[in-house]
């Protein structure tokens, strides 16, 4: 309890009684989960960024695997309804890590697959059963954050390859004229210059993340909307603090949180815009110079 007088509920009234009620250990909770999901985005975008400039990279490799590699992996998870690798990666991840561990704690000798079931030892199973809430946690959101990554990273693949593509070839020719080698075009020139033509896409990418986060309750973990069904869904008297349905009320307050954080990422990206854009050959670079004009 947070306040001295939240002992006995049933004898609050007014303010005194939503006060009470809004600090409970639940509630509590339930305002951590808006850090997880800040959180989640704190790592899930440049983890997504790496799988993305790699995926971007492959696809212009001169190796023809390397380069087919690439582009199957951007081709396919583009391809495919989001939902499915937010469960397929997940399950076949967790899936794997237990089959590793299971040949280590495990008796070799006992097939995994048994049937359609798969079944591992007690010491296998990550986490452990005795393990304490915030790992199974951890771990529910470490999962989340390669599922996340892997789709997200396949469509800023797509941004990046395009945003390569747009610079100017001249510029390229340029720098081999004097002599760099290709690591060399690509590090100094090639992708400095690409982060121009790729902000946009990269802006929208980061606002559809954003609105994925609550795919997090799919996944297993006590995100914001797991919490707001579980605390707004009437309670009756057998609770301390019981209520009518009020998920309305809770949803209305992620639907603010969710409009705050793409209202603040649009300022952000325009002032990163901005920066980016002064003295560029671009449509953005020229609106600037005739604005100054």
């Amino acid at each position: 309890m947070m306040f001295s007088y939240c002992t006995d509920p049933s004898a609050l009234q007014g303010l005194a009684w939503l006060s009470c009620y809004l600090t409970t250990g639940n509630h509590m909770l339930f305002y951590a989960s808006f850090g997880t999901v800040m959180l989640l985005l704190a790592i899930t975008a440049p983890v997504a960024l790496l799988f993305g400039f790699g995926g971007a990279m492959a696809s212009r490799s001169r190796i023809a695997g390397v380069r087919w590699f690439g582009r199957i992996y951007t081709s396919m998870v583009r391809g495919v309804p989001d939902i499915i690798f937010f469960l397929f990666v997940p399950i076949a991840l967790d899936q794997g890590f237990e089959w590793l561990r299971s040949r280590v704690y495990c008796d070799p000798s006992v097939p995994v697959r048994q049937g359609n079931e798969f079944i591992v030892c007690a010491a296998a199973k990550l986490p452990l059963s005795t393990s304490p809430e915030w790992v199974h946690q951890a771990y529910g959101i470490f999962l989340a954050v390669i599922a996340f990554a892997v789709v997200f990273g396949a469509f800023a693949a797509n941004v990046l390859y395009g945003a390569m593509n747009a610079v100017p070839r001249a510029q390229l020719e340029t720098a081999e004229a004097y002599g760099m080698s290709p690591r060399q075009v690509s590090r100094r020139v090639l992708i400095p210059q690409m982060w121009t033509y790729a902000l946009p896409g990269l802006a929208n990418l980061w606002m559809i993340l954003i609105k994925a986060t609550p795919l997090l309750f799919v996944l297993g973990v006590e995100d914001i909307v797991y919490w707001a069904r579980e605390l707004g869904s009437a309670k009756t008297r057998a609770y301390a603090y019981p209520h009518p349905d009020w998920r309305l009320y809770y949803f209305l307050a992620i639907l603010v949180f969710y409009l705050l954080m793409t209202w603040g990422s649009e300022r952000f990206f325009d002032r990163i815009r901005a920066r980016l854009s002064a003295g560029q050959a671009t449509a953005a670079g020229e609106a600037m110079r005739k604005t100054a004009t």
